[in-house]
């Protein structure tokens, strides 16, 4: 029998009986429950669940929503409902450095990441070759003091007409603005090559080298006003020595950065991601 899958997830203040309200509204819409995760911060008594669910295959998502309204109400519910069978849009924004949009155009390729991108974004020419070879529409927008208002007032316009769901910043070596950063709050996915809160800013590799550090990582973030303190959603570290340069740091760093970058997105856009302030609650599959 063919059925229809929804993704919902919910954050509200905790109160007893919220999972049970959920689930049966669900049941009497005769929803098959395939995956439930929840998660309560006891120090915020903030709630979060995400919960997979498989429905006739007639249901609509205002079919959905409108079962749950009685718990929305009750419990005063943030509600989120998608169809997990859409193919979210993605902008790649990307400078010199392609590694980490290589990386993510091939896992689409393949079927991990289910996305289209519906744009590369640049302020260099470097990637236009690739754009045009995946069939890409590319914009290259060179960025300084004058123009970046209005290249930024682009960026979102163009996030507006392709229905983006999401920004990713693959090495895009440009910091965006306070105003653009909070109007595209939770929608703006950067990979910062380190591990996060240490070695921020410009050649973080370059800093830990000088440091003497055993341990280098990337860290895949929100962007927010504040630079590369974004809530976290994703961490990798491998191991280096003494021995290595400088540059040996970047190179093992290139792969840690795509597969962190990846992995943060496929998150996000599975809805596995939900914010609880300056953090982020992450349920791994």
């Amino acid at each position: 029998m063919s059925s229809k899958s929804y993704i919902l997830r919910i954050a509200c203040t905790d109160k007893n009986g919220i999972v049970a309200s959920v689930s049966s509204a669900m049941s009497e819409r005769g929803a098959n429950i395939a995956e439930s995760n929840q998660f309560w911060d006891r120090k915020t008594n903030k709630f979060f669940l995400r919960m997979g669910c498989l429905f006739p295959e007639e249901t609509s998502k205002d079919a959905v929503e409108l079962a749950l309204k009685p718990a929305v109400d009750r419990f005063d519910l943030k509600l989120k409902v998608e169809d997990e069978t859409r193919k979210p849009k993605i902008i790649i924004m990307v400078s010199k450095f392609d590694h980490a949009m290589l990386h993510l155009l091939y896992q689409i390729k393949v079927g991990w990441l289910d996305a289209e991108v519906a744009a590369i974004v640049s302020n260099h020419e470097d990637a236009r070759t690739i754009a045009e070879q995946e069939g890409i529409p590319f914009h290259c927008w060179p960025v300084n003091k004058e123009n970046k208002a209005e290249q930024e007032e682009k960026l979102a316009q163009l996030v507006q007409d392709t229905g983006a769901e999401l920004v990713v910043l693959a090495r895009y070596m440009q910091v965006l603005s306070n105003e653009l950063s909070n109007k595209l709050y939770g929608m703006i996915i950067n990979i910062h090559h380190s591990f996060l809160p240490s070695f921020k800013g410009a050649k973080p590799y370059h800093q830990a080298h000088e440091r003497g550090v055993k341990l280098i990582g990337a860290t895949a973030h929100y962007v927010t006003p504040d630079l590369d303190e974004g809530p976290i959603i994703e961490q990798e570290t491998e191991r280096v020595s003494h021995s290595m340069t400088a540059e040996d740091f970047v190179a093992t760093g290139r792969d840690i950065e795509s597969r962190v970058l990846a992995r943060a997105v496929k998150f996000h856009l599975e809805g596995r991601v939900m914010l609880n302030d300056h953090r982020t609650v992450v349920f791994t599959p």
